[in-house]
C-alpha cells in the first residue's frame, strides 16, 4: 500500500520575504511601479497635504495610486476590499510597500483628486507616446454606459415623484388608522409596524425635500428627463442589458495601439451632443504629442450617434475629416444584415422625392404631393417637414417602399428635410460620401479601435460600475480605468520588447 507524507494545513509559518522580488519583470504591476516611481511627476498631489508642522503624517500619493489602479486592474473598486488586499495580497504589500491605507484614505483620494487625476491620464499619454504607441492619424470615438451608486428606484419626473410621495403618504397613514382602530395588536406586530411607517417618513421626507429644492432636467433636446434623487447628475441610460441608472463613460481612442487619448463621463444616453467637447480634449492631449494643430488632417470616426451638421461642422473647425454615418445608413447598404435592405425591399429617401420649388412641396415615386408643414427639430437635426395626405397614402404600391409614416394611428407619411445653418451642409455630403467603397472601408475600422478598447475595460479588468456619485467624482474614476487600460498598452510594450 502507497504512503504519502503527512501535512499540516493549519500550521502558521514565519517566512522571510522581500517585496520587491513580489513584482516579476513583464508583469503589469512591475510596469506599473516602474511609470509611478520613475517616469510620473506626482508633485501635484503635493498642495492637497497641509501636515508640513501639525498633525499626522500621510500615506504617499504614489504608494496610493499603485494600490488603487492594480487593484483596479483586477476588478477590485471598492475601497473597503482594496483595503482588505493591502492586508493579505503579498503583491499589493509589495505595491503599498507594507503599509495598511485604511479604505476611507483609498475612497477620499479617490473621489477627491479630480484635477491630478487628469494631469496623471496627460503624463501616461506622454510615456505611452515615448513608447510609440500613439500615431495620431485616426481616433474612433464612442461610449460605455455603466451603472453608477443610485437606485432607478429614485428616478422620476417632479410629477412622478409627487405622485410616489403621496402615495407613500397614503399607506404612511393606513398604519395609523390601523392602530387606532386595533388596541390589541400583538407587541412584534406593533414593532414591525413602527419600524415601517418610519423607513415610509424618512422616504416621504427625502422626495419631498428633493421636489423642494430641485427643477426638472431636461435632455439634449429640451424636454423632460428623469431626475434622481440618490445622484441627480446620473441619467436613466438604455444599455446592453435594459436601461441602467448610471454613466455614459465616452472614450476617444487612437488607431494604432487603441491608446484612450481623451476621456469623460456623462450622465445621458445623448452622446452625441458631448462630440465638440470630446474633439477639445483631443486636442489638448494630442498637443502635449504634436504640438500646435495637432488635429489638422486627422480622421476621426463614430457611430450614428454622433451624426449632425453642427458635430461634422465641429470635426471640420478643427481641419479633421469626420466619417459619421446617418441613421439610414444600414438601410442603404445590401452587404449589411442588420439593414435588411434586400431586392425588392429597399426604402425611398430623399432622393426619390421631386422638389419644385415655386410651389414649396415635393412629389413622391406615384406622383402625389406632400406639402410643407412646418420647421421642426428631429434628435440631433433641424428642418422642415413635408406632409401627404392620408387619402393620397391609402392603397398607394409603393407604401412598403416609402418613407416611415408620422404616426401608427395614420397612414400618411411624412418627409424630413435636414436644413443647414452653415454655408455648407456636410450632412447632406456625409451621406453620399458613406455609401461609397472608400468610406464603408474606412468606417469598418471603427469596431477594431473602440470597441476591444471598451471590451478591455469591462470584460478583462473586470470593471463593470462606478462606485461614487455626482458627474465629477464618477468622471475621475473613469479617468482612473482609462489610466489602468493605458498602463496596460505599455506592459504588452515591454513584454514585446522583453522578448526581442
Amino acid at each position: 500500500m502507497a504512503r504519502y507524507k503527512d501535512t499540516e494545513k493549519g500550521q502558521g509559518l514565519f517566512l522571510t520575504v522581500n517585496l520587491s522580488e513580489q513584482l516579476i519583470p513583464g508583469s503589469y504591476e512591475y510596469t506599473l511601479t516602474r511609470l509611478i516611481d520613475n517616469k510620473l511627476d506626482l508633485s501635484i498631489f503635493d498642495r492637497k497635504y497641509n501636515n508640513d508642522y501639525t498633525g499626522a503624517t500621510a500615506i504617499e500619493p504614489r504608494i496610493l495610486l499603485k494600490i488603487i489602479l492594480y487593484c483596479y486592474s483586477l476588478g477590485v473598486i471598492s475601497s473597503r476590499k482594496i483595503a482588505k488586499l493591502c492586508e493579505a495580497h503579498m503583491i499589493v504589500k509589495a505595491l503599498a510597500e507594507d503599509t495598511e491605507p485604511h479604505y476611507t484614505t483609498i475612497s477620499n483620494f479617490v473621489s477627491g483628486m479630480s484635477g491630478e487625476i487628469e494631469k496623471v491620464f496627460s503624463q501616461v499619454l506622454l510615456v505611452c507616446d515615448g513608447m510609440k504607441l500613439i500615431g495620431g492619424k485616426m481616433f474612433a470615438i464612442d461610449g460605455c454606459r455603466l451603472p453608477s451608486n443610485a437606485s432607478k428606484e429614485w428616478s422620476g419626473t417632479k410629477e412622478e415623484l409627487t405622485k410616489k410621495y403621496e402615495k407613500i403618504k397614503k399607506i404612511s397613514k393606513s398604519i395609523i388608522e390601523k392602530h387606532r382602530q386595533n388596541d390589541l395588536l400583538g407587541k412584534e406586530e406593533r414593532e414591525a409596524d413602527k419600524k415601517k411607517f418610519e423607513y415610509l417618513e424618512e422616504k416621504a421626507d427625502k422626495i419631498l425635500e428633493f421636489i423642494e429644492t430641485h427643477e426638472d432636467r431636461r435632455g439634449a433636446s429640451g424636454e423632460i428627463i428623469k431626475s434622481n434623487i440618490t445622484d441627480n447628475e446620473s441619467g436613466k441610460i438604455k444599455g446592453p442589458h435594459g436601461v441602467i441608472q448610471g454613466y455614459n463613460g465616452i472614450a476617444v481612442a487612437d488607431s494604432k495601439s487603441q491608446v484612450i487619448v481623451a476621456a469623460n463621463a456623462y450622465g445621458s444616453v445623448a452622446e452625441g451632443q458631448y462630440f465638440p467637447q470630446m474633439l477639445d480634449k483631443t486636442e489638448r492631449s494630442m498637443r502635449a504629442i504634436k504640438g500646435e494643430n495637432p488635429l489638422k488632417g486627422t480622421v476621426i470616426l463614430g457611430d450614428n450617434a454622433y451624426f449632425s451638421e453642427d458635430n461634422l461642422q465641429a470635426a471640420k473647425a478643427k481641419e479633421m475629416e469626420a466619417i459619421i454615418p446617418d441613421e439610414q445608413y444600414r438601410n442603404r447598404d445590401d452587404q449589411l444584415k442588420d439593414g435588411q435592405r434586400r431586392k425588392g425591399k429597399e426604402r425611398f429617401d430623399v432622393r426619390h422625392f421631386k422638389y419644385v420649388k415655386n410651389g414649396n412641396y415635393y412629389i413622391c415615386p406615384n406622383g402625389k404631393t406632400l406639402t410643407f408643414k412646418s420647421y421642426v427639430k428631429l434628435n440631433r437635426n433641424e428642418g422642415n417637414k413635408y406632409e401627404a395626405k392620408t387619402a393620397d397614402c391609402a392603397g398607394c404600391l409603393y407604401v412598403n417602399k416609402c418613407i416611415h409614416r408620422n404616426n401608427k394611428k395614420k397612414k400618411n407619411r411624412t418627409l424630413f428635410i435636414p436644413v443647414s445653418r452653415y454655408e455648407e451642409n456636410l450632412s447632406q455630403k456625409m451621406r453620399e460620401k458613406i455609401d461609397t467603397p472608400k468610406y464603408k472601408r474606412l468606417y469598418s475600422r471603427r469596431l477594431q479601435i473602440i470597441e476591444p478598447v471598451f471590451a478591455d475595460i469591462t470584460y478583462c479588468k473586470g470593471i463593470t460600475r462606478f462606485t461614487l456619485r455626482s458627474q465629477r467624482k464618477v468622471n475621475t474614476q473613469w479617468l482612473l480605468y482609462c489610466v489602468v487600460h493605458n498602463i496596460g498598452k505599455c506592459n504588452m510594450a515591454e513584454k514585446e520588447r522583453f522578448r526581442t
